[in-house]
């Protein structure tokens, strides 16, 4: 089975958590979106994929000029998490990773790994569904200091998925 860890980043933040995530789950292919294409994620059986969120809520710019039209991720477990800023984007606080998750979805994917909306500090987000945000929120921007934990329980939530 292959794995891997796929994410758009500006700044690093997305990054960073990208590098965390697979370590913590021993995954070996951490790839920029920007390096890629729809032939080489579909290539993998189950991904993880992160995106920052940008201006009102968009996508990380790689991932916007991605040909998601190529994907078919049909039946394949797919995991998403995103980085926004909880305070200064609070009416669309990861909206990008909204994005991203609907793309994949679209794509035939098998979503999981959806959080609740307990302790964070936001006013509204194209990434809850249901009550939850669709995958793993993080804000290097104003609770850094929280991000390892949430990292840590969401892989706790996922790992089965990814044995």
């Amino acid at each position: 089975m292959s794995v891997a860890v796929i994410y758009g980043s500006a700044m690093g933040n997305t990054e960073g958590a990208a590098g965390l995530i697979a370590s913590k789950l021993g995954i070996s292919d951490v790839l920029n979106i920007a390096n890629i294409d729809a032939d080489k994620m579909n290539s993998y059986d189950k991904l993880i994929c992160g995106t920052s969120t940008w201006g009102s809520g968009d996508l990380q710019d790689d991932w916007e000029g991605f040909d998601f039209k190529g994907l078919n991720l049909s039946g394949k477990t797919v995991a998403v998490f995103g980085m926004g800023d909880s305070e200064s984007y609070s009416d669309t606080y990861c909206g990008g990773m909204g994005k991203l998750a609907q793309n994949l979805k679209d794509a035939g994917a098998n979503l999981v790994g959806a959080v609740s909306t307990e302790g964070y500090t936001f006013e509204s987000s194209d990434a809850v569904v249901d009550g939850k945000f669709v995958g793993l929120a993080l804000d290097n921007d104003n609770q850094e200091d929280q991000t390892e934990a949430r990292i840590d329980a969401w892989i706790a939530e996922i790992k089965p998925h990814f044995a």
